[in-house]
C-alpha cells in the first residue's frame, strides 16, 4: 500500500471517528466500524470505491452489529455534515434518499464480502483489565497524578486509524499501548527491571519486547501519516 492510499485511509477513519463521536457512539462500535473498513479494503482496491461511502456504511453496520441503536437517517445526516462542513445541513430530498439507498445496498454487499463476520475481539477489554491490575501495582500517587490511562486509551484509539487491528493480536495491542504510555510519561513499573518475568509477559505470555517495540514503531509511523493530511486541509 502506497503512502497516498495510507493517507486516504487515515482520513476516512478519522472521518468515521469524528462522525461516531457526534453520534455519541461508544468505543467498541467505533472500533468495529474502522475494523470493517480496513477489512474491506484489505480485499478491495481503493480506486474502485468511494472510501467515504464505505466508511459511512461501516459506521451504520457497526451500530447494528454492536446493538447501539442509531437511526440510519442520523448516520447519514451526521456523516454528510462531517464531510461537507461548509455546506448546509442535508435536507430530505434527492441527495438524502440516494445516500440512504446506497448505504442500505452497501451494507448487504459488505456483509457478503466479509462473510457476515461483523463482530471482533477488540483490545479494549484487555486494556481495561491490564490497567486495573497496574493500578494495584503502581504507587497510588503516580497512578492518580500521571495521565497514564488516558494516554493509553488515546494510543489505542489512534491505532485504528491504520490497519494495526488486523495485523496484531488484541492482547498485544493492549500491552503495547500501555507500555508506550509508561514510556512517554517516564514511569517505571516497580521491580520490573530485575524481575525474571516482566509485567507485559504476565499479561501476555507470547509477547516479546521486540514485538512491543514494533507495534509502537508502527503507531509512530501512523502519526507521521497525519501531517500531510492536515497540511492539505489547511490550504483549503
Amino acid at each position: 500500500m502506497g503512502d497516498s492510499e495510507k493517507r486516504v485511509h487515515f482520513r476516512v477513519c478519522r472521518f468515521i471517528y469524528e462522525s461516531g463521536l457526534k453520534l455519541r457512539l461508544d468505543s467498541i462500535p467505533l472500533a468495529t466500524a474502522t475494523t470493517l473498513y480496513h477489512l474491506f479494503f484489505k480485499e478491495n482496491e481503493l480506486k474502485e470505491y468511494d472510501p467515504f461511502l464505505i466508511g459511512m456504511t461501516c459506521l451504520s453496520l457497526a451500530c447494528k452489529a454492536e446493538e447501539q441503536l442509531v437511526k440510519l437517517r442520523d448516520v447519514i445526516n451526521v456523516c454528510y455534515r462531517t464531510l461537507h462542513k461548509s455546506k448546509a445541513p442535508l435536507e430530505m430530498g434527492d441527495t438524502f434518499f440516494a445516500l440512504r439507498e446506497s448505504v442500505s445496498t452497501w451494507e448487504l454487499y459488505l456483509l457478503r464480502v466479509l462473510g457476515y463476520k461483523v463482530t471482533f475481539d477488540h483490545p479494549h477489554r484487555y486494556l481495561c483489565h491490564y490497567m486495573k491490575a497496574m493500578g494495584d501495582w503502581i504507587e497510588p500517587r503516580v497512578w492518580e497524578d500521571v495521565p497514564i490511562q488516558r494516554s493509553a486509551w488515546t494510543f489505542l484509539r489512534d491505532s485504528y486509524m491504520g490497519d494495526m487491528c488486523l495485523r496484531y493480536k488484541p492482547q498485544h495491542l493492549a500491552v503495547a499501548v500501555l507500555y508506550f504510555s509508561f514510556m512517554c510519561h517516564g514511569v517505571e513499573v516497580p521491580c520490573n527491571r530485575h524481575a525474571r518475568t516482566k509485567w507485559w509477559q504476565v499479561f501476555s505470555s507470547d509477547i516479546t519486547l521486540d514485538l512491543i517495540q514494533r507495534i509502537i514503531s508502527d503507531l509512530i509511523t501512523l502519526y507521521d501519516t497525519e501531517t500531510p493530511i492536515r497540511s492539505r486541509e489547511d490550504d483549503r
